[in-house]
């Protein structure tokens, strides 16, 4: 195991500041790369310790802009997306994350493809759905999608 200093809080190691163990893989090619951790030496505990502040501030800041996004994702009315569809409501193809982060994009609300969440995966058919949108870990709202023929 590999001992780090989470320099975020991600949702199933810990918060800011914690001191995790984690595999060493997962450490070596994806925490510290990404910036999300550090390892635990004495020479970083220290260097953290002096930055704690600014990061704390820094992730304050960080989740006052996403539910500023939340918020205004909330008060979108019902977004329209227009897709081909067969006599009996069944599309051809699918509505996927990309198509839905385009439309609320155009809508006026910046989303990313990766922050649309569709846990039973694409939509197929024609309807009004709910969608979970994760602007950050702690801020998700839901945003109302009437998937429409051409």
């Amino acid at each position: 195991m590999m001992e780090v200093i989470l320099l975020e809080n991600i949702g199933s190691l810990g918060g800011l500041g914690d001191t995790v163990d984690v595999k060493p893989g997962y450490g070596r090619n994806f925490l510290i790369p990404q910036g999300k951790a550090v390892a635990a030496t004495e020479d970083n505990v220290a260097k953290f310790e002096t930055r704690r502040a600014e990061l704390e501030a820094a992730a304050s800041e960080t989740l006052a802009a996403a539910q500023t996004r939340g918020d205004a994702l909330a008060a979108l009315t019902a977004i329209e997306i227009a897709a081909t569809a067969g006599e009996e409501g069944k599309l051809f193809g699918s509505v996927g994350t990309r198509d839905i982060a385009d439309a609320l994009t155009a809508a006026g609300c910046d989303v990313d493809k990766a922050e649309v969440r569709l846990p039973e995966g694409a939509i197929r058919e024609l309807g009004e759905f709910e969608i979970m949108i994760q602007v950050h870990a702690d801020v998700s709202t839901s945003v109302a999608i009437h998937i429409i023929a051409e």
